[in-house]
């Protein structure tokens, strides 16, 4: 897949695309039948089919004192999109020129002069330009009056409800790894180096790889079933393990910090970037009156997280399920 980070670069032949706009944070089951209709029109009409994001999140812009939650990086948003059969995605700077942009310069400057794009599709909730003033229904006439067709995807939901980002924030903010996974279409997952720590695991008997998650995590604390994922396509090796994510109250507290325990293992980790998924949670994180109680309730919690994860099917990718509901 294509990055193009200036619509100078871009390649001719991705000119007169289908393009899906949005942030798809988290690049959830909503999302993707986004992504997927842009695709569809894309093999109809045989033309390259891409996307349109935002960097930094409008959010993170306009309000830079109040981290986001984010779901996704920008470079696990860019894996996903490529598992997913894009061929190429823009990467626009938000920046403050940008922010003052009217949604119909927007239109003609960049779909249309730079990209003379030839299909646009969007949520149904996507706004756009200075104000928001880009509703659906605006890009709908736009696309008429500048001759490229328009898609607006209805609200996609399931058992639970409407597939969000703010709702797959608020099941992980509330510890629900197994709800977000259904709004996702993948387990959710953090990637990060394992840093060095106090060593306080290892001599508790359970070494841990530690990894600071990014400004805004708002994960709920506890412990949790995990695998971790060290490499990538045929060279990848996939670990069962526990982590903790938090501040370690019975020994004073801290900044949150993930900690994970790999079964059956005894490698080096330090400056390794690896990747942890969360299967289950097993429970809140607590503070216990004794170090022989801490590690009682530790040996708990393995057997848990080993229960937890045989009775959860590791996959050969952890974008499978996101693969099938795109392509299905």
């Amino acid at each position: 897949m294509r990055v193009v980070h200036e619509l100078s670069d871009l390649p001719s032949a991705l000119t007169g695309a289908s393009l899906a706009l949005g942030n798809f944070d988290g690049v959830h089951r909503g999302h993707q039948a986004v992504l997927a209709a842009a695709m569809k029109v894309a093999a109809k009409g045989d033309t390259a089919a891409g996307a349109m994001v935002f960097e930094p999140h409008p959010r993170e812009f306009f309000r830079p004192d109040v981290p986001l939650f984010r779901l996704t990086t920008m470079e696990t948003k860019l894996e996903l999109f490529e598992a997913l059969g894009l061929d190429f995605t823009v990467v626009m700077r938000f920046d403050a020129e940008l922010a003052r942009t009217r949604a119909g310069d927007f239109i003609e400057a960049f779909l249309v002069r730079r990209l003379a794009i030839t299909h646009a599709v969007a949520g149904f909730d996507f706004q756009f330009g200075k104000d928001r003033e880009g509703t659906p229904e605006f890009l709908s006439r736009a696309g008429k009056e500048h001759g490229f067709g328009v898609t607006i995807v209805e609200r996609v939901s399931g058992a639970e409800g409407l597939f969000s980002s703010s709702a797959i924030r608020r099941h992980l903010e509330a510890g629900e790894v197994e709800q977000a996974a259904q709004s996702l279409g993948y387990r959710w997952f953090v990637c990060g180096e394992v840093i060095g720590g106090d060593k306080r695991g290892r001599d508790l008997g359970f070494p841990t790889a530690n990894i600071s998650l990014r400004v805004g995590t708002r994960l709920r604390l506890g412990i949790y079933a995990v695998r971790v994922r060290r490499g990538a396509g045929e060279d990848a090796r996939v670990h069962d393990a526990v982590a903790s994510y938090g501040v370690r109250p019975t020994f004073g507290g801290g900044q949150p910090l993930l900690e994970v325990f790999i079964f059956d293992f005894s490698e080096d980790l330090y400056g390794e970037t690896i990747e942890v998924e969360f299967v289950g949670f097993i429970r809140p994180e607590a503070r216990f009156d004794s170090i022989d109680a801490l590690v009682a309730r530790m040996n708990e919690d393995l057997e848990a997280a080993r229960g937890l994860l045989a009775a959860a099917p590791a996959h050969d990718s952890r974008l499978d399920a996101a693969l099938g509901f795109a392509k299905g």
